[in-house]
């Protein structure tokens, strides 16, 4: 068993370990530090320590599967009425990366009633093979046939890796499937990277985002991980090359104690994940009346106004619109940041997008290391004179006038 280690005659008890170490797994003695039960083998402290003091020991395991008969990467492609889920394709763009790294194929799997025509659409985003089960009893999501059919097919293909999306359906299937495969899952991911070896590098945020994870699968296959919208730019079409490839079920794959389904619309027109354009508050703006100043920018610029976790905790606006890690992840073309101070939450829902403005008074704020262009003042008065600017046939290529 991986455990952590100290060298006693390099330690000068300097405590740095113990501030460094975020669940508090590390105590200083009165000859040495000790590791408690809650530490989780991070490492944090082997990069605080200034003297080299301390390391982890790793104890070699020896996978639970033939790893090499595991090759490829496997999408889950969501459907609902029709329609593919928009994760998918961002899904399908990491997958392709991946396998490029690998030397691998990318496949798809699709489960529906009277979809092959979104399956062939599939194939003209690149992919490899799609696996199509087209049933009517599929036509709406049931979670016991899903599981089945899904781990069949795992069990046949035998990818590498399985991708699905970090939606309610995905959140509800991942799991289950995981369980009957026997293998892990990596929920919520943000960043993916493979290894030479085919080891999958998955991250996501931990402990409210202070932390930022990275998990390995190294013993079990497939490497199961979801990933959240709007992370990962989508993939692009390309001339198909790829086949679509009928599977069949057996009718006890099929049955499912759920007889009734229901369809609630999604109210998809004003979604701040699908926005173009986010004038987003934070803690910064003071009051509530805040967000009506910055609700006339967002109208003029045809965008919708989001905000931090603080702001919706206070009451002054609603969950749905708030952006980070415990919220929504958004990648509009320009995203308009006032008052956010930059905290790694706020930040990972938001970075990709393709244009940020970060408006604060804090010449410190961390907001700034990641906005691509910066006003240095008080909102009140950096936010009405954009609005001017705007109303008097401008646009924000004027944003120097602005000081």
């Amino acid at each position: 068993m991986s455990q952590m280690r100290v060298d006693q005659s390099l330690c000068i008890l300097c405590g740095a370990c113990v501030e460094a170490c975020p669940f508090a797994g590390v105590v200083l003695g009165e000859e040495s530090i000790e590791f408690t039960d809650a530490c989780r083998l991070c490492s944090i402290c082997v990069k605080a320590c200034p003297t080299k003091a301390i390391w982890l020991e790793k104890t070699a395991v020896e996978p639970s599967v033939d790893l090499r008969e595991y090759q490829g990467i496997l999408v889950f492609a969501e459907q609902r009425q029709g329609q593919i889920a928009p994760v998918t394709y961002e899904l399908i763009g990491k997958g392709l990366e991946l396998a490029q790294q690998l030397g691998q194929e990318v496949a798809v799997c699709l489960a529906g009633h009277e979809v092959k025509d979104l399956g062939a659409d599939l194939l003209s985003y690149g992919v490899d093979q799609v696996y199509l089960f087209d049933y009517p009893e599929l036509e709406c999501f049931r979670i016991e046939p899903y599981t089945t059919i899904l781990v069949d097919l795992v069990e046949r293909v035998k990818p590498n890796i399985l991708l699905m999306g970090a939606t309610p359906l995905g959140r509800s299937l991942a799991p289950r499937v995981a369980a009957r495969l026997r293998t892990g899952l990596t929920a919520d991911c943000t960043t993916l990277a493979v290894k030479e070896n085919g080891d999958l590098v998955q991250t996501r945020p931990a402990f409210g985002g202070d932390v930022m994870a990275q998990i390995v699968t190294p013993r079990h296959r497939p490497q199961m991980a979801t990933v959240r919208y709007k992370v990962m730019p989508p993939a692009k079409r390309v001339k198909p090359h790829g086949k679509i490839v009928l599977c069949q079920a057996e009718p006890s794959q099929l049955q499912s104690k759920i007889t009734t389904v229901g369809f609630r619309p999604h109210a998809v027109a004003s979604s701040i994940t699908d926005a173009e354009i986010i004038v987003a508050a934070g803690r910064g703006i003071g009051r509530p009346e805040g967000l009506e100043l910055l609700e006339t920018l967002a109208g003029l610029l045809g965008g919708v106004v989001g905000t931090t976790r603080p702001l919706v905790e206070q009451g002054w606006a609603n969950y749905n619109q708030q952006i980070g890690m415990s919220g929504r992840t958004v990648r509009p073309r320009l995203f308009i940041a006032c008052g956010i101070s930059g905290a790694i939450q706020l930040v990972a829902g938001m970075r990709g997008a393709e244009t940020i403005i970060a408006i604060n008074s804090d010449p410190d704020a961390p907001i700034f290391d990641v906005a691509h262009y910066g006003i240095v003042g008080d909102l009140y008065e950096v936010v009405p004179r954009l609005i001017e600017i705007i109303k008097e046939g401008g646009s924000l290529d004027a944003i120097s006038q602005v000081g």
